[in-house]
């Protein structure tokens, strides 16, 4: 930088004066941050990662910084929004927690699904609800088919938070639902990301507003390129109508969710239905999520309305973020890996896990475990996608077999263990998910649930060509260089 402002040349002593002042505050500036970095990051390799960048590139660090890196400040915004009104999941967590050994469950004779839901209610404060009928939702149109179709019967609210939002036909779909239903006196509240939803219109959200929906965006960024609230995005899509049906999975709202795409012929996602009691936990992330969007405390009976479901359906909804006392979902995939005795079978957009998530999947494909992983075959995000590449050979040297998914993009977030839990989420199997991003995940124990998505999976298998670890050696110095420069950006996330 200080070479930067050596080339330029000031003839005034005002503009000298004001040159020196900010070549000052600049310095001061990356000493500041190296200092935060330095006493705030837990990860030693990131710690480094960060200060080497400071040091070896001081104004490329520092716009990274500014774009990427974390803060303490956010940290204690982002707790703040937690209300009082989520006092009876926690209660309901720590009743469950208590007597969890002594309850009779299905498809829970293996102590391993126990310890798992001991787990998420200790670190996520997620209870456990039987009475619920889950119904996997297989791509785009069978998503939006379901959650239109729910919209249309809505009587009482309509509760819809989403990382995108696009003001296309599919959102004008939903747009034009909302309005009539909030027209018929249905009360609607709408959050979507500030930087996911960057693209939608303030026309399209006026709309909205004239007909008496509530709208709010969460951690706004009025520059994006300057602020650091860039970081610490609501990555949620969770969908609840009046207390009873929810929604939650992999897929935003948008066209390219459905194939409408210029860049993707098709889009492999997955998402769940759920009737029944675990309508309640995402009907308290989203109300938690809007006490601190909109400051209003939105609580009541009205919200947690008598359920009444034939079926049994094992299931907890764990929300995970910077909010969070614990990295909740990232153990709980641990717990899942370090429990299986036969399989994990996982499908992903992006393969940058945490460190001590790789060891445990190499660990188990070693230990003899069938660990297959699903990939996208082309990137819908540049560095994550080589970041991604450059973990597939010491995967596949422990005997992972990774797949690449070549009918277009995969998109789903699921992780299946033997026949006793599966999860479904917004969550990916990345840095950015399991320590920065608000998600959400629905754990289920149902044999039939996780057979349906069993199914998929062998279905997606079909549509890939695996890795050959001799192949990929081989692959060209350009891959390895892109590669390289994926591992060196991962751990700035």
């Amino acid at each position: 930088m200080a070479g930067l402002f050596n080339d330029l040349s000031f003839d005034t002593p005002l503009l000298s004066n004001i040159y020196e002042g900010l070549k000052l505050l600049f310095r001061v500036n990356i000493i500041w941050i190296g200092l935060v970095i330095f006493l705030e990051n837990n990860n030693p390799s990131r710690t480094l990662a960060w200060l080497l960048v400071l040091v070896l590139l001081p104004v490329v660090g520092f716009f990274l910084y500014v774009l990427f890196g974390r803060s303490y400040r956010k940290q204690k915004k982002a707790k703040a929004k937690i209300l009082s009104d989520s006092d009876r999941m926690e209660k309901a967590a720590e009743i469950q927690s208590s007597l969890l050994e002594y309850i009779d469950l299905p498809n829970s004779e293996n102590p391993a699904n126990r310890r798992l839901m001991q787990l998420l209610l200790k670190n996520a404060k997620a209870p456990f609800s039987m009475s619920n009928e889950v119904t996997v939702l297989t791509n785009g149109l069978s998503k939006f088919n379901r959650l239109f179709g729910a919209i249309k019967r809505a009587t009482d609210h309509i509760h819809l938070e989403y990382f995108i939002i696009k003001d296309d036909h599919i959102g004008n779909e939903l747009r034009e639902l909302l309005i009539e239903k909030a027209n018929e006196g249905v009360k609607i509240r709408v959050i979507f990301d500030d930087v996911g939803s960057m693209g939608l219109s303030r026309k399209y959200i006026n709309s909205l507003k004239r007909a008496g929906i509530e709208v709010h965006s969460f951690f706004k960024v009025p520059l994006p390129i300057l602020s650091r609230d860039l970081n610490y995005r609501n990555h949620r899509k969770i969908v609840v109508i009046d207390g009873l049906i929810g929604f939650v999975g992999g897929l935003n709202i948008g066209d390219e969710y459905i194939g409408n795409s210029d860049k993707f012929a098709f889009w492999r996602d997955t998402h769940l239905e759920i009737k029944g009691e675990a309508v309640y936990a995402l009907q308290t992330i989203f109300l938690n999520d809007w006490n601190y969007v909109a400051g209003q405390v939105v609580q009541g009976v009205t919200y947690y309305p008598e359920i009444k479901v034939a079926k049994t359906s094992l299931v907890q909804i764990a929300a995970s973020g910077p909010d969070s006392e614990w990295k909740c979902i990232l153990q709980a995939f641990y717990k899942m890996i370090s429990n299986a005795v036969d399989k994990i079978w996982v499908t992903t957009p992006y393969l940058v896990p945490e460190e001590s998530i790789l060891m445990g999947l190499k660990t188990a494909a070693l230990s003899g475990i069938d660990v297959k992983i699903i990939i996208p075959s082309q990137p819908d995000h540049f560095f994550v996608y080589w970041a991604s590449q450059a973990n597939i050979q010491q995967l596949l040297e422990a005997g992972v077999k990774i797949y690449r998914y070549k009918n277009g993009f995969i998109h789903s977030k699921i992780m299946i263990v033997d026949k006793l839990v599966a999860t479904v989420g917004t969550a990916n199997l990345d840095i950015r998910s399991m320590e920065i991003n608000f998600e959400v995940n629905a754990f289920m124990y149902d044999v039939d649930v996780i057979s349906r998505l069993e199914e998929d999976f062998i279905h997606d298998i079909d549509e890939s060509i695996m890795y050959e670890l001799e192949t990929f050696k081989h692959r060209g110095i350009h891959r390895k260089l892109m590669e390289a420069l994926g591992r060196l950006v991962s751990p700035l996330q």
